[in-house]
């Protein structure tokens, strides 16, 4: 029997090129050559049909390589095959399909005319041909006796550069004879009644594809543990800590409500309470606040800060760009200066002091990254809060929180999470959730529009113009492009110019040099400006009122959460505003999508929409949550599965809460934590 941990190095039934070829993959075991697990799965006791028509899904197709080349198209060099579907009718004619390979010539030396190969992937339409480009592909040999490629449901496996599928499956299959099942076990069993080396067997060679997805169950339940059992040392390392006491006094909390023209609403209140009541606690705050667009979170911020300052410490707010951060200052002071509240500005570009006839260092400081860094001096920061903190990684977050003395930390975000990534990304937090839109709010009205009229379109633009409102007209590229069908906003700007030529048109994007980016939001939120064209670069912080309309061009290009993003930009004032999505109606799956949009504006909703359509792979890329390595993040939906490995976390944590005793032999599992635990926060 083969050991686990033995060295592929020592093993003979690999070649040296092959042990060379999975080092460069990070695969130096019989164990971690066993956890390769497949990526997909062909059922091969049948085939698709060849496809009569262009898309649809991903197809599995067996058929024989009548003939192949190399080719050009263009500056483009590709390989082509064509295969022809065996099985077909004769009189019919054999169907067949184009496969094309771009810039991949060696694949001459592969696949040639004669061969019977396995295809998968998408067929489109090109030149009134269908064609599948980049197939997977696998060549059919003859085998000897029952064969692990044919006739059965057969793994498919992540390439590794220098080993054939075919060989990796083989591989596979002689490791699961040979390996000894005891070195499988780790130092925590997630589930006892199935044994580890049998849901190897049945995540690479199943029997049916129920098996699959148990043993890939079981695999995803040992690896939310992992993570959990991360989350739930944090946590229990951070209130085991000494922090500092604040918020007993609230004189400046109760001067700032009093001075408000209108009440917050009750979940603002609520969220309030939550604070005060972290602050109080002799360990550091570690509080996220989880608010959708116009939901208020800045006051809530501002009275948490307030505590602070009362406390006689400092507070800082780090925002994710300039403009968010000048935006933030010019509030902070309308609202804090008349309170005495000494409030200064710290960006890369500007440093500004308020102008209250006060002495002593600013007792609330906003900034942008700068003020991570030593030309910002904080004489006492007791009190921290992160905006959009997903746009800040976790030593960004740690080093602003190294330049106080075991502060609280309360991080915001406008973008809605579903409630099972919260559990897995923040649950070391403690969440505070704003489910309220403040009063005096207009109605919002999303449409979703196939192909409009352009006329009709300017129509409307002028209509609300006139009315004395403003627009955002959002592209999804900034300049045109070969290869994207897609509209672009400096041509499109060139076009609303002649359109509405009685009105200030502006362009914003992300090439624009900051300085005068900057100048157009500015004239934009004062009013100089009556229709911008723009980019996602309006998609954070920006907060003009008057601005009731917003028209996405090529929506089905941008994910929900990121719509829903755009559109928090409008109705934050008493108009009725109108969000417009357009599209060319093409897709299916992007008109489920849009119609998600039209349908609710619950940004709470829409993330679980957008967890379902999308899968968490692409949710999590966007929201860069550091999750990005999961091996099953399809599973990150399953809420149940998540909550099994909290509590099996919570049971070893409460057993043993340093992992220091019987439990000392999971350290393996968890990450090494860093210096100062709240840094993680």
């Amino acid at each position: 029997m083969i050991p686990a941990d033995t060295e592929l190095a020592a093993c003979d039934f690999l070649k040296p090129k092959e042990v060379l070829a999975l080092s460069s993959a990070g695969i130096n075991t019989a164990g971690e050559l066993l956890d390769w697990l497949p990526k997909r799965y062909e059922d091969r006791r049948r085939f698709d049909a060849f496809p009569a028509a262009p898309g649809g899904p991903a197809i599995c197709i067996r058929g024989l390589v009548v003939d192949t080349r190399n080719r050009f198209g263009g500056r483009v060099r590709f390989y082509e095959a064509i295969v022809s579907d065996a099985s077909g009718e004769p009189a019919l004619g054999p169907a067949t399909i184009t496969c094309r390979w771009f810039n991949m010539p060696f694949l001459s030396k592969v696949l040639a005319a004669g061969q019977e190969v396995i295809l998968h992937g998408k067929p489109k339409d090109f030149q009134g041909r269908i064609v599948i480009d980049h197939p997977e592909f696998e060549v059919i040999k003859d085998d000897s006796g029952p064969s692990i490629h044919l006739e059965r449901i057969v793994p498919v496996y992540r390439n590794i550069s220098g080993i054939p599928q075919r060989r990796l499956r083989e591989l596979q299959y002689f490791l699961l004879e040979e390996i000894d099942p005891a070195s499988l076990t780790l130092p925590f069993d997630v589930d006892p009644t199935y044994p580890r080396h049998e849901a190897f067997r049945e995540v690479h060679f199943p029997d049916s594809i129920e098996q699959t997805e148990a043993a890939r169950r079981r695999f995803a339940l040992e690896e939310f543990f992992t993570l959990q059992l991360n989350v739930v040392w944090r946590r229990a390392r951070i209130l085991q800590s000494n922090g500092r006491v604040l918020g007993k006094k609230t004189t400046l909390l109760k001067a700032f409500y009093e001075n408000l023209p209108f009440d917050l609403t009750g979940a603002q209140k609520r969220s309030i309470k939550e604070v005060l009541a972290d602050l109080r606690e002799p360990r550091p705050m570690n509080r996220l606040l989880q608010g959708d667009v116009g939901s208020g979170k800045t006051f809530v911020a501002m009275a948490s800060m307030l505590l602070a300052v009362d406390s006689g410490a400092q507070a800082a707010l780090m925002a994710p760009t300039q403009i968010l951060a000048e935006q933030h200052y010019l509030t902070f002071r309308q609202w804090l200066e008349p309170l005495g509240v000494r409030v200064a500005l710290r960006t890369a570009n500007r440093q500004e002091n308020s102008h209250i006839e006060l002495d002593g260092e600013p007792q609330v400081i906003i900034g942008t990254h700068a003020l991570l860094y030593d030309s910002v001096a904080f004489e006492d920061l007791g009190l921290i809060v992160i905006d959009e903190q997903h746009k800040f990684g976790v030593i960004q977050r740690g080093r602003l929180i190294d330049q106080g003395t075991r502060p609280d930390v309360l991080v915001m975000t406008a973008t809605p999470i579903p409630r099972t990534l919260t559990m897995t990304i923040y649950g070391d937090l403690d969440v505070s959730i704003l489910d309220e839109r403040p009063a005096g709010r207009g109605k919002m009205v999303t449409g979703l529009r196939v192909k409009p009229k352009q006329t009709d379109l300017t129509k409307f633009v002028k209509s609300q113009l006139d009315e004395g409102r403003q627009a955002y007209l959002v592209y999804p590229l900034v300049e045109e492009s070969d290869k994207l069908k897609a509209e672009s906003a400096t041509a499109a700007y060139e076009k609303w110019l002649k359109r509405l030529s009685k009105y200030e048109v502006g362009l914003i994007h992300g090439k624009i040099d900051p300085e005068e980016k900057e100048s157009i939001m500015q004239r934009f939120r004062d009013g100089e400006i009556d229709v911008l064209v723009a980019t996602t670069v309006i998609e954070v912080g920006v907060d003009v009122p008057n601005a009731n309309l917003m028209i996405i061009h090529n929506s089905e290009r941008f994910g929900l959460a990121q719509l829903h993003q755009l559109r928090g930009r409008i109705g934050r004032g008493e108009h009725k505003s109108y969000c417009i999505l357009l599209t060319d109606g093409k897709s299916t799956d992007a008109m489920e999508k849009l119609a998600v949009m039209e349908k609710t504006s619950d940004g709470f909703l829409i993330a679980e929409e957008d967890l379902r359509l999308r899968g968490p792979g692409d949710v999590l890329g966007t929201m860069q949550s550091g999750l990005g390595d999961l091996r099953f993040p399809d599973f990150l939906a399953d809420t149940a599965l998540l909550r099994e490995a909290r509590t099996l976390a919570d049971e070893i944590i409460a057993a043993d809460p340093d992992l220091s005793g019987p439990h000392k032999t999971l350290f393996p599992l968890i990450h090494e934590p860093p210096a100062d635990p709240i840094a993680s926060a």
